[in-house]
């Protein structure tokens, strides 16, 4: 299976890719663990990313895309893989599609916005320890406090309401265009385009999803 999963922050993808790579054995793929990875092991692609990060630049598609494709060569690919976080643009799909990487089906997680916000803007952490709680769905027994030790709970920046909805228009305007993309491309080569409704209970969305790949494969 060679998938590709979609969604805006906060939609759960990381805990739907999970269930993903666990049933069919393929790897999760994801761009920053890519760039880190290379970069780490001094190869000719890690050290161009390397200079573009310290010149304050960003690591542009051409690269990115060669990335992934060099990735997606290696032994334990070969059973399949999961695309979490790319393609993020029409530029990294189109070059994907000329590489000649044959993509089975294209899963987009669908969640409002309201749902978004609130989903992140009410997590706090505890910073020593990486507790996560929300307000709402998992709220700590002594408000701001961790359970365990009592210290101060913290939001990271990027779950502040007014990040969070810059972050969705960011992904709104760079990524939504993808769907319009590979539905049309679904018509034209066969990529399945599944779109689930995300904002459904963790089990439903699962269960959702594997039925529908179990059937594509």
């Amino acid at each position: 299976m060679k998938l590709i999963l979609l969604g805006p922050p906060g939609a759960g993808k990381g805990t739907q890719a999970h269930f993903i790579t666990e049933q069919f054995k393929i790897k999760q793929i994801s761009t920053g663990d890519m760039l880190r990875a290379a970069i780490a092991a001094g190869s000719e692609l890690g050290k161009q990313a390397q200079s573009l990060i310290n010149a304050g630049k960003f690591v542009g598609d051409d690269l990115i895309v060669n990335l992934v494709t060099a990735r997606i060569a290696a032994p334990d690919c070969a059973n399949g893989f999961l695309f979490d976080g790319f393609p993020r643009t029409l530029a990294q799909a189109e070059a994907v599609q000329k590489a000649g990487v044959k993509i089975d089906a294209v899963i987009e997680m669908a969640v409002p916005d309201a749902d978004i916000v609130q989903r992140l803007s009410g997590r706090f952490i505890h910073p020593a320890s990486g507790r996560t709680y929300h307000v709402k769905h998992h709220p700590p027994r002594v408000a701001g406090k961790d359970d365990l030790t009592g210290e101060d709970l913290i939001q990271r920046p990027d779950d502040h309401e007014d990040v969070i909805r810059e972050r969705l228009k960011a992904y709104h305007k760079m990524t939504e265009v993808l769907k319009d993309y590979y539905q049309k491309l679904g018509k034209k080569s066969g990529v399945h385009y599944l779109a689930v409704d995300g904002s459904q209970p963790i089990d439903a969305v699962k269960k959702e999803v594997l039925t529908a790949l179990a059937k594509i494969k």
